[in-house]
């Protein structure tokens, strides 16, 4: 029967033309309608506003790089690439803000409207957040020595928020390497992109609620290393303490995150068990001969997450601030 059906769409022009084009149509209908040149003719200037606005506001606190990548991470890993994470609470809102994973660590919230004032200014009502949001990420990469790469443009913003799905997927200090990758795996992404991706953690800076018991009863770190962040961290007491990820080059995005993981000195648990005799060790190690190899890598995962289900066509809305909707 599929033979039969095959020669017949074959054999008649008419048929394998409107053949063909439903396929057109359901691959279209599939795949997010997302181009570079979203904002050519509707907003050109768009980019390098949004690009001055962020260095702007890492010059003034460098720290704000890596909250920026983590924020674009956050969204996309909840609902998609939508700016959900953006969105206060309300009396239909439950905010994904107030969620564990991002309460009191989550940040750059007004970098972004930020960011989103000055496009309104010069293009209102165009350009959305969960755009502004990946672009951001890329131009705090820029910034601080990381990659840069080809942002995908033309998202939408959620007018919804998911308090509870920000709860139940977005990735715990506390998750092993199976469940890490299982995480990443229901997004679209390998376990490849999964350690680029965590090489972000270069940048960034942990509390010490989350690494609190691994420094005082993880028999495998590095004993210097657990002295040294001691010290920041009590055992009684300190809980938001913060404590660079990287010990060594805190402020330059670079592969010494990898190279602290070999050597037992990972901070958190869920950094740590990248390498710990599983299967993302070689991936591990590569990085932590190649910086040039990270970075590629780097670059090409974020692609791949700025990517996870955004909003397209005539879904969601542009909002007119960032924290709110229409």
């Amino acid at each position: 029967m599929a033979t039969s059906i095959h020669y017949n769409i074959l054999t008649s022009p008419a048929k394998a033309a409107a053949f063909m084009f439903v396929l057109l149509l359901l691959n279209t209908a599939c795949q997010a309608q997302l181009t570079s040149t979203f904002y050519q003719n509707s907003c050109p200037n768009a980019l390098s506003a949004i690009r001055t606005s962020i260095r702007n506001s890492i010059a003034a606190e460098r720290r704000m790089a890596a909250s920026l990548i983590r924020l674009h991470f956050h969204d996309c890993f909840v609902q998609g690439c939508d700016a959900s994470i953006l969105l206060e609470e309300t009396p239909s809102i439950e905010s994904e803000q107030t969620a564990v994973p991002n309460r009191d660590s989550a940040r750059g919230y007004g970098v972004i409207e930020k960011a989103k004032s000055e496009v309104e200014k010069i293009c209102p009502g165009v350009v959305s957040c969960a755009d502004i949001l990946a672009v951001a990420a890329r131009d705090a990469s820029a910034y601080v020595g990381g990659p840069s790469w080809t942002v995908m443009l033309g998202r939408r913003d959620s007018t919804t928020a998911s308090r509870t799905l920000a709860n139940s997927e977005l990735p715990r200090f506390t998750d092993g390497l199976d469940r890490l990758i299982s995480r990443f795996q229901s997004k679209g992404l390998n376990a490849r992109d999964m350690v680029a991706l965590s090489g972000s953690h270069t940048l960034g800076q942990a509390q010490c609620v989350t690494f609190r018991d691994r420094i005082y009863n993880n028999v495998t770190i590095d004993a210097g290393f657990a002295s040294t962040r001691r010290r920041g961290c009590p055992a009684v007491g300190g809980d938001s303490n913060l404590a660079p990820l990287d010990l060594v080059t805190p402020n330059s995005f670079d592969n010494n995150y990898f190279k602290n993981l070999i050597q037992r000195k990972g901070l958190l648990e869920s950094d740590q068990v990248l390498f710990s005799g599983g299967s993302t060790d070689s991936i591990v190690s590569e990085y932590s001969r190649s910086a040039a190899t990270f970075s590629s890598d780097f670059a090409s995962a974020m692609i791949k997450m700025g990517n996870i289900e955004p909003l397209t066509g005539t879904a969601g809305e542009i909002r007119r601030i960032c924290s709110a909707v229409n």
